[in-house]
């Protein structure tokens, strides 16, 4: 009772089929500020699929010190919700567990015994504050793809001080940085600023990657009422993404 909170004023249409795969959320339960018990992850599996996903990667925080995770266990608790989320139903393909990772204070000491949870075994998900950006992003980056990794930055559109007309922005992407903006950015959910840089990110032709950003149901009746924009439903047809690739 407590997770059918849905308004039933519009239907969920599958515009997001186009993309197939999800490969940002935080639906594992109670390691961060997203999920806070499988009832609800199930629940988010459950609208995803219904606006047209058919493969979810989850990606849980890693951030020093709010969400000191350690990657055996997520990994662990995954597991069990995948195990969960098949006894209820969900006919959504989970394949596979990620992170989102902080560049913050503890980011430096984690690069030194590096254990990544990445997406599709290649690519690595980053996000900055939003409120400032931390002095030497650039350099850890840099240490990361000496190491291999391929870099998706999380959100860019949610981080007022990265100009999208400046050249800090321009710098990330000539060194071979992924984009990745949240699909609830278009339709207005972080404010007019995000979605203004999001539209305008597309119109570079920034953006690599597509995301929920799930955390909890509020986010998926958030979802639920795009699947309904049409404008958005443009901007998936006119643009094309790499999340069929994951």
């Amino acid at each position: 009772m407590l997770f059918n909170l849905f308004n039933r004023k519009y239907e969920p249409r599958p515009i997001f089929a186009v993309l197939g795969t999800d490969m940002h959320c935080h639906l594992v339960p109670k390691v961060d500020d997203g999920s806070k018990c499988v009832e609800e992850s199930v629940e988010c599996l459950k609208t995803l699929k219904a606006v047209g996903y058919n493969k979810v990667i989850i990606t849980p925080h890693f951030q020093t010190p709010r969400f000191e995770n350690d990657e055996d266990d997520i990994k662990r608790r995954y597991e069990e919700l995948k195990r969960q989320a098949t006894e209820a139903g969900v006919d959504i393909e989970m394949v596979g567990v990620a992170g989102e990772y902080r560049i913050d204070s503890g980011f430096k000491k984690r690069l030194e015994n590096p254990r990544f949870l990445k997406i599709s075994d290649k690519y690595v998900l980053v996000e900055f504050s939003l409120h400032q950006q931390m002095m030497g992003c650039d350099e850890m980056i840099f240490d990361m793809q000496m190491k291999g990794y391929e870099v998706i930055l999380a959100h860019p559109e949610r981080y007022p001080y990265l100009n999208v007309n400046g050249v800090r922005m321009e710098q990330l992407k000539n060194q071979g940085v992924f984009f990745q903006i949240n699909v609830l950015s278009l339709g207005g959910f972080y404010g007019e600023e995000a979605k203004r840089r999001a539209y305008e990110m597309l119109e570079r032709g920034w953006i690599e990657f597509m995301g929920t950003d799930t955390h909890n149901t509020m986010y998926a009746q958030a979802l639920r009422d795009l699947s309904c924009n049409r404008k958005v439903e443009k901007v998936l047809e006119k643009y094309t993404f790499m999340n069929d690739t994951l």
